[in-house]
């Protein structure tokens, strides 16, 4: 049984809070004032805005000191400088907005740079994921584990696909050449929130993606390690946190998968 710490119920209850925020205007497009920020297809409406306060009131209340770092609000500094919550307090804007049910709510604390602890709430399909460094990864209250499968083969792969305005689209073609007919599938859910979980979970192998900030994969970064897979930058190096890439998988496939992704630079 977990025995989450003060930091991690702070966690729950910041994602569940925002989850329950965000299913009040799930699906709502034509009704939420919805922009673009870095480009036409990279949306971001006031559900997400609201999401975000009410995480950070939460997690403020809880340890005023720590700093914070959101997609929509950006950093703030705190007086305790070793520790940061970082939040996407909504993950799959697009899903989100289109009425898709693949989205989420992302909550991780960092200390000195590494993520200690991380949750990842989809409120749809009622997934709560959480992990703390040292205590495993747990789903609704079940420990769970990362898949079995040994090779690429026989793996069912995820990934993000760069949209317009994101770069790396002619290395992201590569890739899906190269990989496409040496494994069991290949899937795009649309959201790193969900992707990183379910290799978490098992239900994916590995997941890949190129052009990421800390917020979009800070909780699947600890979720996957404490499930008992591996987390390093697409090229197979340490993973940097604000590098903008990752790759986790299982760990026996995460070598014959890096060795394709890397071929696919070339």
């Amino acid at each position: 049984m977990l025995e989450p710490s003060r930091d991690l119920l702070a966690m729950i209850e910041a994602a569940q809070a925002a989850g329950a925020g965000l299913l009040k205007h799930f699906g709502q497009l034509s009704e939420l004032g919805v922009r673009s920020k870095s480009g036409p297809a990279d949306l971001v409406s006031i559900a997400d805005e609201e999401a975000e306060r009410t995480t950070r009131g939460i997690l403020a209340k809880a340890q005023p000191g720590y700093g914070f770092l959101g997609e929509e609000g950006g950093a703030f500094g705190g007086s305790d400088a070793a520790n940061t919550w970082i939040v996407d307090p909504l993950d799959g804007t697009t899903n989100f907005l289109f009425g898709t049910p693949l989205w989420g709510v992302n909550v991780a604390l960092a200390r000195e740079g590494e993520v200690v602890a991380g949750v990842t709430y989809l409120p749809v399909i009622e997934e709560m994921y959480v992990a703390e460094q040292g205590k495993g990864c747990w789903l609704n209250g079940q420990r769970i584990h990362v898949s079995t499968r040994a090779t690429l083969i026989e793996s069912v792969l995820a990934c993000g696909i760069p949209f317009a305005g994101k770069p790396d689209h002619p290395v992201f073609a590569r890739e899906m050449a190269l990989l496409s007919a040496e494994v069991a599938g290949i899937r795009r859910t649309g959201a790193c929130a969900v992707d990183m979980a379910w290799v978490a979970s098992g239900r994916w192998d590995a997941y890949w993606e190129r052009a990421l900030n800390a917020w979009d994969m800070a909780p699947g970064i600890i979720l996957v390690k404490e499930a008992g897979g591996v987390a390093t930058s697409v090229t197979g190096g340490p993973l940097d946190l604000h590098g903008q890439n990752v790759c986790v998988s299982n760990g026996a496939v995460q070598a014959a998968l890096i060795e394709k992704l890397n071929e696919a630079l070339r």
